[in-house]
């Protein structure tokens, strides 16, 4: 007998089985709103990735107008960081490829990409190439799969992925492959379903998934859908490890890539995705009856999304590559590489 799995029990009998559409987008309207809440001083390190999350969930759900969008851009202008090119998560904060690319996303959504410094951001990203084609987050040299895929995606969407060395960036991704067909931070470390979501989601923007012979991709897609649990139907990010909600987008964004998104369970995934949701407050939680946030929120759509579970005049089509909306994606113009 293997090794039990971790799992929660869910009474599904009791849960919700509908989409709470308004609700969610009150959730995430009022979201941040009282500056004086201790939540909201200790959380000015990801605020940019918040606006994106926030965004893109209420435009998934047709509901981006709610948005005070001139406050959003003036935001995000203060968190321009003119000597290095790159952006903040918040005014006064350095910054960082994470929440750069959480920048050049909402602006791009908005269809602004006329406050985009365009040579400035090239130069940030470019200098932040390492000779083997890794990418630091920032000045301070933390080398992670995750910033050679904000990298890439900063620059595809701004057209401009012939500014760095591509064969060495995806040489670097390529040694992150561990011998279970996932993906880890660097070479040699633990494979893990959002580091997959990276570096497939890299060569993808760059059209190098087929560097990945056949029998690799098989390998990944079956690591990938023996994340899903047996009782409550959720993904995990890694053997052992409790179901989330946020992987239902990690975990099958990496199988829509793969071509493979047969292979998961979709009844028993949308059933936990939607029993996530507060029907008290809105929004979701990692898993049914934690406290929703705007981050497992957007997530939890965006998986939804993939799913089809809902046709399109309840949740936009959303690309699997960069998580936004896919007529943004067919608006720029902006081609990838799915299987």
């Amino acid at each position: 007998m293997g090794t039990p799995q971790r799992d929660v029990e869910i009474d599904y009998s009791r849960s919700i089985n509908e989409l709470l559409v308004d609700k969610h987008c009150s959730f995430l309207i009022g979201y941040g709103k009282n500056h004086n809440k201790y939540e909201y001083g200790a959380t000015d390190y990801l605020r940019m990735s918040g606006i994106y999350w926030l965004t893109t969930c209420l435009d998934l759900l047709h509901s981006l107008k709610l948005v005070d969008e001139n406050f959003i851009l003036k935001y995000i202008e203060n968190c321009h960081d003119k000597q290095s090119g790159g952006y903040s998560p918040s005014p006064k904060h350095d910054a960082h490829l994470l929440y750069t690319l959480s920048a050049v996303q909402v602006l791009v959504l908005f269809n602004r990409m006329d406050l985009i410094d365009r040579e400035s951001l090239v130069n940030y990203v470019k200098n932040l190439q390492n000779a083997d084609g890794s990418f630091r987050g920032d000045q301070w040299g933390e080398i992670d799969t995750r910033f050679s895929f904000c990298a890439i995606a900063c620059l595809t969407l701004i057209d401009r992925l012939d500014a760095i060395d591509v064969e060495r960036a995806t040489d670097f991704v390529l040694k992150c492959l561990n011998f279970d067909g996932g993906f880890g931070c660097i070479p040699g470390a633990e494979s893990h379903a959002g580091q997959i979501y990276c570096c497939l989601g890299f060569l993808s923007l760059v059209q190098r998934v087929d560097r990945l012979d056949d029998s690799t991709r098989t390998r990944l897609a079956w690591w990938l859908c023996e994340r899903q649990l047996d009782r409550s139907g959720g993904l995990n990010g890694r053997p052992e490890k409790l179901p989330d909600v946020c992987y239902s987008w990690w975990v099958l964004a990496s199988l829509k890539i793969l071509g493979k998104i047969e292979w998961i369970n979709r009844e028993k995934l949308s059933r936990f995705i939607l029993a996530s949701q507060d029907d008290e407050t809105g929004g979701c939680a990692d898993r049914p009856g934690n406290v929703p946030d705007p981050f497992h929120t957007l997530f939890a759509v965006g998986g939804l999304s993939i799913l089809k579970i809902y046709n399109e005049e309840q949740i936009r089509q959303v690309n699997p590559v960069l998580c936004m909306p896919e007529y943004v994606i067919q608006r720029q113009g902006i081609r990838m590489q799915l299987l």
